[in-house]
């Protein structure tokens, strides 16, 4: 009786055993089939994350395009307003922000004068002579020169501006 009763609770004790490593092998397959939806939702995000940063790229690429893309006009406008009497231009070359003038003018001084022009201009910038000799045009002596200086990008407007220049806008089309 004695044996059996024995028998009886290590038969008890290996079921509750057996029970407790059923359980919790179920949990841990429940778990592993979680983690694995968890890695497969974190791929997911990954890609879309991707695919935001490349739009994102695009979208600056394309806002930098829009912006450059009435710069020339800014340019020659600038370089009309800037350009003293006297000084005349041959060739104008522009290479992203750097601009190259090759041209003429009847004294050293007006390129001087051109230059404090460039350096007071709200869209130009760093006027820096390469070069400026002696030359002949026709029968005129006058000065030939090389000239490089920058293009100024117009600052963009802040993002608390735009919204409070909204604001105002929307307060006033409410009043109207």
């Amino acid at each position: 009786m004695t044996a059996a009763l024995g028998f009886a609770i290590v038969g008890a004790v290996w079921f509750v055993y057996e029970q407790s490593i059923g359980a919790q092998e179920d949990r841990n397959r429940f778990l592993k089939a979680e983690i694995a939806k968890l890695v497969k939702e974190i791929d997911e995000i990954k890609e879309v994350k991707e695919k935001i940063n490349a739009l994102l790229a695009r979208k600056q690429v394309i806002e930098t395009l829009q912006a450059d893309r009435v710069q020339t006009v800014y340019l020659l406008d600038e370089l009309v307003r800037q350009m003293p009497e006297g000084v005349f231009l041959k060739s104008v070359k522009q290479k992203g922000p750097g601009i190259e003038l090759i041209g003429y003018a009847q004294s050293n001084a007006r390129v001087s004068t051109l230059m404090r022009n460039i350096e007071s201009s709200p869209w130009l910038a760093n006027p820096n002579l390469v070069e400026i000799k002696a030359a002949t045009l026709g029968k005129m002596r006058i000065s030939e020169f090389n000239l490089k200086l920058a293009m100024k990008r117009p600052a963009a407007p802040d993002a608390k501006d735009a919204a409070k220049d909204a604001a105002k806008a929307a307060a006033a089309a409410k009043k109207g």
